[in-house]
């Protein structure tokens, strides 16, 4: 029970149960698959938003917008929401945001876990199944754990700390439905082309001596 004299902040203070009981509404609400979130990005810990920055990067550059609530969603057509989710400190909430996740909408989830015991992708993969989950090694200690699925329980994971790549993958998923993410990703790919060639050129041009001094 709360202490009365507790501050506020912490007698108001979210509860597991209130994000269950979020999702959860969520997933009932019947809403326009057209204004909930196509992407999922969940990490287990706060510790590791500056790792998973990279897919919201990538999402962002393609076109995506953050959504926070289903009652008001942007006018973006495609979108993604951003959740912590422990494996280990919010299992009931992990296993209820994967069961919901093909309700709320949701056509892949990009998954972020650091340390030996990197558990949320996998576990979020059985049950989000068969929604598509890609797992972010948030370090190079979490890969052996998060690629470690048996035959039958799929599981794409990106190399430790790649979420850029990870997004660029999910869009690739959502582009087989969507013509217009796929223009992007060719635009988007065209793109990287552009920049390697112009940096080509230039060293060539320039040689390698003034090159390097106009990079300082």
């Amino acid at each position: 029970m709360t202490s009365l004299d507790e501050p506020d902040e912490l007698r108001s203070m979210t509860t597991v149960q209130d994000l269950i009981d979020r999702v959860e509404s969520d997933a009932e609400s019947d809403a326009d698959p057209e204004t909930t979130p196509d992407v999922g990005i969940v990490m287990g810990s706060d510790s590791d938003l500056d790792t998973m920055q990279g897919a919201m990067d990538a999402l962002d550059q393609l076109g995506f917008v953050e959504q926070t609530t289903f009652a008001d969603p942007p006018d973006a057509r495609f979108t993604y929401e951003v959740y912590v989710v422990s494996a280990h400190r919010t299992p009931r909430f992990m296993a209820v945001y994967g069961e919901t996740a093909a309700a709320r909408g949701l056509d892949v989830v990009i998954a972020g876990a650091g340390g030996k015991s990197a558990d949320l992708p996998n576990v979020t993969a059985s049950f989000a199944y068969p929604i598509p989950v890609i797992g972010v090694p948030v370090q190079e200690k979490s890969v052996d754990s998060v690629i470690g699925m048996p035959t039958g329980a799929p599981l794409t994971a990106v190399d430790a700390g790649n979420s850029f790549n990870a997004a660029l993958s999910a869009v690739q998923i959502l582009a087989r439905a969507h013509p217009e993410l796929a223009d992007r990703l060719r635009e988007y790919h065209d793109e990287l082309q552009g920049t390697v060639a112009d940096v080509s050129q230039r060293l060539h041009n320039d040689g390698v001596a003034q090159f390097r001094a106009d990079r300082e």
